[in-house]
């Protein structure tokens, strides 16, 4: 049974928007496609303004919501004015919410400038952590005890998530579904978001089902989903130039433009790819995995084996 997880977005004081509704959109779009998220929201006051003047009615107290170990807590950026005004480092009560709930092992996620609400609690303290470039100086200033990084996307440090800003918060949610439901999952999010290129921690993403995405050509898409979820079903370029409504011809042109990969190619990748979750089943004998890539026997999985060991 798939677990339910809270998702709670923490809305501060001047947020800003984009900050809040990026991932707040990557969540919803994984619930329209099977998972189980509770999305909650939260402030400390009812009414609150954004950075660009939009304004949001959140009737939930943050006082009022209770968590438990794998739920998440996300705190997007806001106005540095907001965050350095005494009047928000004066919420103690909220700091030490934020310190209750990581102690009960809840994941606490910071997106650009929410870095500063999470290294005001105290929990960033000695651990690796980031925000956006332009305020990466005024954090290791105000907070020397943390290990600030500039050069990546997003950081993760046991339960305490923090993303270098704006849009690097859509890649750090996708991350998370990743986690949870797995790679093939996430892409089917981030191409429902037209989000084609999934960027890491790292700035790679070294996943066949996430590669090879960066393009908008509908019918490659649908090729591409098809040859992941069907390996052990033959395919003639007939049938997938159907499917991609091309002719023979432009399917083989337009498939390996966009991609970089002939239509063989990719299906390899996407072998090797599976191969690598199944040989980790001890339940699976090497024929049945053979079979679930689209191999005639064993003899032939073991040479691709070799490949990977």
């Amino acid at each position: 049974m798939d677990i339910k997880r809270k998702i709670v977005f923490f809305i501060p004081g001047k947020v800003h928007v984009l900050d809040l509704t990026g991932p707040v959109q990557v969540f919803y779009e994984a619930n329209n496609y099977g998972a189980n998220y509770e999305l909650i929201y939260c402030s400390l006051e009812k009414n609150v303004i954004s950075s660009a003047g939009l304004s949001f009615f959140c009737e939930e107290s943050y006082a009022n919501i209770l968590l438990q170990s794998g739920d998440y807590i996300f705190l997007p950026g806001a106005e540095m004015d907001y965050l350095r005004s005494s009047e928000f480092k004066n919420e103690k009560q909220f700091f030490g919410w934020l310190t209750e709930n990581n102690a009960k092992g809840v994941n606490i996620c910071s997106i650009c400038t929410g870095a500063f609400i999470l290294a005001e609690s105290g929990l960033l303290n000695f651990k690796t952590c980031t925000t956006h470039w332009k305020r990466i100086e005024e954090l290791k200033a105000s907070y020397p005890d943390l290990q600030t990084k500039n050069d990546v996307l997003y950081t993760i440090e046991k339960n305490l998530y923090t993303s270098a800003g704006i849009t690097s918060g859509i890649d750090l949610s996708l991350a998370i579904i990743e986690e949870h439901y797995g790679a093939l999952f996430a892409h089917k999010v981030s191409r429902e978001l037209l989000v084609y290129y999934r960027r890491s921690r790292n700035h790679t993403q070294q996943n066949v089902y996430l590669n090879y995405r960066n393009h908008i050509q509908i019918g490659i898409h649908t090729v591409q989903d098809w040859l992941i979820e069907n390996l052990e079903s033959k395919y003639t370029i007939a049938h997938l130039s159907s499917m991609a409504n091309m002719s023979e011809r432009n399917l083989t042109r337009v498939f390996k433009k966009a991609t970089g990969l002939t239509i063989n190619q990719y299906t390899k990748q996407v072998r090797l790819e599976k191969l690598k979750t199944l040989i980790h089943n001890t339940e699976l004998k090497s024929a049945s995995i053979a079979n679930k890539i689209g191999y005639k026997d064993s003899r032939q999985l073991r040479r691709i084996k070799k490949s990977i060991e």
